[in-house]
């Protein structure tokens, strides 16, 4: 049984990382940090209860784990969890987080 879920809105993210690091970084380097993020995706599912709350962001039913450069985002109270976003942590998350989740 899977342990995770990537939602659309996170299976886009996760593309448009792979394919500006492709373009900045090489195939090679593109393909390693998705590797990484979706070992990390791996990780949460075993234990939803990893990371942290951001109530400045979203309420308690959303957990963060930073994946360096990178902050991924979950929905923690279901099963499987749902992978909602991944995002460079220089962004202003504030303005990020506005756009509905799916």
């Amino acid at each position: 049984m899977n342990t995770y879920v990537v939602l659309e809105r996170a299976r886009r993210h996760l593309f448009d990382i792979w394919e500006y690091t492709a373009k900045t970084r090489g195939l090679d380097a593109a393909d390693k940090l998705r590797d990484r993020l979706e070992a990390a995706f791996v990780k949460l599912g075993d234990s939803p209860g990893m990371g942290h709350w951001r109530e400045d962001l979203l309420d308690q039913r959303y957990k963060f784990w930073l994946v360096h450069p990178f902050l991924v985002s979950y929905r923690c109270d279901v099963k499987p969890i749902e992978i909602i976003a991944i995002v460079h942590g220089s962004r202003k998350l504030e303005a990020f987080f506005e756009e509905p989740i799916e």
